[in-house]
């Protein structure tokens, strides 16, 4: 199947005070219609700056943005911002990660929903609101006849977020990009949340590219996922080949720091020594190697990101062997 969406040598840089920040390095990858895209990795690896990237709002005059971002056959790097105002929401919606400051603290959200219906459809106030309900309503939540006339303040956390999903499906995309969409939210509206976006996903054959750090959500919703460390992918593999054939010592150190009920409770959680580095002067050749337990002189070279194994669909960056060769001597 064809990828709806495809990121070819993604690179954003911002220059500040101090430096440049190189906060995406050459970062590519796919997303099919219908498939669930989880870019997970510490805060600081880039991931966010990337989905934000893909519709253009990190454009600033101190943005550098080199690469390709196409969409349906259109790039959209190249796109003028009345341009892009078209795909978004239109084609490619996005659910921020605080839904408290994405809304309007002084306008109803039936009116903020029903605002930006009106911007891309030629429908009356009216209109606009009764469909505002119906999203509503799809989203779970209960008596919208009545809530689409309360502000953000009379919705809980996970009320508001699913306020915000319901704005993102207003015009039906193709694409939704959720950046950390639980976070904040205790475990039980965590799972409610994950089951709607799991829903919408198979119901309306929805693609969706998930930004998170948190691997427990990544295996409830994904088919694949993307590990970045410091700008770089340093990963990309299939959801089951991801967490039973993990190569890249980063990836351990993620899926070791997950409490298991499938194993004897260890007396402490794997923990990755240091911090991610600075993204001004990031180290040279393997930028985890300064963290990484297995470093070694080959390193101080930069590895490339390559399929080491018999599945070409699995990608790592490493110079390790990789660890199904060496269970196979």
């Amino acid at each position: 199947m064809s990828p709806i969406l495809t990121v070819t040598d993604l690179r954003v840089s911002f220059a500040t005070e101090d430096g440049v920040v190189h906060a995406v390095d050459g970062v590519s990858f796919d997303v099919a219609p219908g498939e669930v895209v989880a870019i997970v990795g510490e805060s600081g690896s880039g991931k966010s700056v990337t989905a934000q990237t893909l519709v253009g709002l990190t454009r600033s005059s101190n943005a550098k943005i080199t690469g390709s971002v196409n969409f349906d056959g259109r790039e959209l790097t190249t796109m003028s911002d009345d341009e892009l105002r078209g795909v978004r929401g239109e084609h490619i919606a996005m659910v921020f990660q605080d839904p408290m400051t994405s809304l309007n603290p002084v306008y109803r959200v039936g009116d903020q929903i029903a605002e930006m219906i009106r911007a891309h459809r030629d429908v009356s106030r009216a209109e606009a609101l009764s469909r505002a309900v119906e999203l509503l309503r799809s989203v779970g939540i209960p008596t919208p006849e009545r809530r689409v006339r309360d502000y953000p303040h009379e919705f809980s956390g996970g009320m508001r977020q699913r306020v915000m999903i319901a704005m993102a499906l207003a015009l039906e995309p193709e694409i939704l990009i959720a950046d950390e969409p639980t976070t904040a939210l205790d475990v039980t509206i965590q799972a409610q949340i994950l089951r709607l976006l799991d829903s919408l996903n198979r119901d309306r054959n929805l693609s969706v590219v998930l930004i998170t750090h948190d691997l427990g959500v990544v295996a409830e919703l994904a088919d694949r996922v993307v590990v970045m460390y410091a700008g770089h992918i340093v990963e990309d593999a299939p959801l089951d080949e991801l967490f039973y054939n993990p190569q890249h010592p980063y990836t351990w150190g993620l899926l070791g720091s997950i409490a298991r009920l499938d194993e004897a409770r260890p007396e402490r959680l794997t923990q990755i020594p240091g911090s991610p580095p600075s993204l001004l002067n990031p180290p040279t050749g393997c930028r985890f190697a300064p963290r990484c337990k297995y470093a070694f002189d080959r390193c101080t070279q930069p590895p490339p990101l390559e399929a080491r194994l018999n599945d070409p669909t699995h990608l790592d960056r490493c110079w390790l062997e990789p660890a199904e060769k060496v269970a196979n001597r």
